[in-house]
């Protein structure tokens, strides 16, 4: 039996009439990297702060390690490390010292703390910028700076909440060779995203969460089986009549038509040739169109089938 790194049991979380986790549960298994997802207010921000103590909660129990985590488990959170949405670093501090500083929170020893913050810049790729200070880095290389920061004293859990916001392709890549690597080297990661594709390549098991429940649950072959959608079929087409895209949303198989910007998206559920008939559709109706093709769904169909398509902005 896989041990549970982490383990939340019935967990309840109010603020006033609010009620942000309602009996939420989650178990993650020792060597995972395991996607926690949900819209904006799902609680995934209370999940993670209830999970390292430093929100109260109503009901409920949470277990880091197999012992009850409590405010005063510094030993339990000394395996923990934390790489928040947010950078949080010293601008008055160069690279070298703020990743000094955050290991030396952890490490005592001077000689293990300096070969564990020489390893972290080279994880990271910082060597060339260890005297440069947080001002001086573009926004990719601070993001990488804030990691350092979180895995320089080498946890066995590491939570890390939306660690490619707002950075560029080469950095984005880096960060996640460097995540994949943390979980061949032992660490069980904690990963929230709202880049899909990012959590179906790095991620072994996601959780959906939503109005503070768990939703689905899986890996991403069996959450996409879990939905209705099959199959997209798209075609780039222009000036196409709402007659005919009424008509195709009555061909079999198909349950949901959307036509906007030259671009007809059809969602199919079952069914084994319907891009086939989609294109005799188009024949017997002499219509032109500019390229026609089919995916298999994605992640991101999976999330919005579950959540909605509606736009969230609390988050909680």
């Amino acid at each position: 039996m896989a041990e549970k790194i982490v383990e939340v049991k019935n967990l309840v979380k109010r603020y006033k009439e609010l009620i942000a986790l309602d009996n939420f549960n989650m178990e993650i298994e020792k060597g995972e990297v395991f996607g926690l997802l949900g819209p904006n207010g799902s609680g995934k921000t209370t999940t993670i702060n209830c999970i390292l103590s430093l929100l109260n909660y109503n009901n409920g129990e949470i277990k880091v390690f197999g012992e009850k985590m409590k405010n005063d488990r510094y030993d339990i959170k000394k395996k923990i490390g934390i790489v928040m949405q947010n950078v949080a670093v010293f601008d008055e501090l160069n690279v070298y010292e703020n990743i000094d500083y955050f290991c030396g929170l952890y490490i005592q020893d001077k000689q293990t703390r300096k070969q564990y913050v020489e390893d972290a810049i080279k994880f990271v790729g910082l060597e060339n910028f260890t005297k440069f200070k947080p001002k001086k880095l573009s926004g990719g290389l601070l993001r990488r700076l804030n990691i350092a920061c979180g895995i320089a004293h080498k946890p066995e859990l590491i939570i890390m909440d939306e660690p490619t916001v707002a950075v560029d392709p080469q950095s984005r890549n880096k960060i996640l060779e460097g995540i994949t690597e943390l979980n061949k080297n032992g660490a069980t990661i904690i990963y929230t995203s709202h880049y899909m594709e990012e959590v179906e390549q790095i991620c072994t098991h996601i959780l959906i969460m939503d109005k503070g429940k768990n939703v689905a649950e899986g890996t991403s072959d069996e959450l996409k089986r879990s939905i209705k959608n099959t199959e997209n079929v798209i075609v780039d087409i222009k000036k196409l009549d709402d007659r005919h895209v009424e008509a195709i949303g009555k061909l079999n198989h198909v349950y949901d038509v959307k036509y906007m910007s030259d671009r007809l998206m059809i969602k199919c559920a079952g069914g084994r040739h319907n891009i086939s008939h989609v294109i005799d559709y188009f024949a017997q109706n002499s219509i032109d169109y500019d390229r026609i093709y089919s995916e298999l769904p994605t992640l991101n169909d999976v999330f919005l089938e579950i959540t909605g398509t509606s736009l969230r902005d609390q988050e909680a």
